[in-house]
């Protein structure tokens, strides 16, 4: 898994999101799903930490979801976040960005979660057998 997402990161990079910028499975395989990469700062190490996510656009905010496939632990990078909601988002076709990530209450996350489980059917999945509840941040770019 974390070959695969590093070589996600190098060949987003390197093509500016016209390759590794849709995740293409299932039912969503012909129109994929739409990748961004999210620069945390390490929470221990200070360094720059990059992780391809799915992610909904919601006017000029990018929401992603913590699910790490519905596992038991949020992911690293949610912790980093909620240490220092400094991010940098890099979305298919455009110039990275400074962003401030929050995550988002329960009336929020309840208004978005449809539209994310709309976008990709297996957050439901996860959400079903994590025990946990799987959080949902929005990136606000920095103006």
């Amino acid at each position: 898994m974390k070959r695969g997402s590093a070589f996600n990161v190098r060949i987003f990079q390197r093509t500016n999101g016209w390759i590794g910028s849709r995740w293409r499975i299932g039912r969503k395989f012909l129109r994929g799903i739409p990748v961004c990469l999210l620069t945390t700062t390490g929470r221990r190490s200070g360094q720059a930490r990059i992780s391809p996510l799915l992610f909904l656009q919601r006017g000029p905010d990018t929401v992603v979801v913590a699910s790490q496939g519905g596992m038991p632990r949020h992911p690293d990078w949610y912790h980093n976040l909620v240490a220092d909601p400094a991010v940098r988002l890099h979305l298919p076709h455009q110039a990275e960005f400074a962003a401030t990530a929050h995550v988002v209450d329960d009336d929020e996350r309840a208004a978005l979660w449809p539209e994310l489980v709309e976008l990709y059917p297996s957050f439901a999945v996860y959400q079903a057998r994590a025990e946990r509840v799987i959080p949902v941040i929005v990136c606000s770019p920095v103006s």
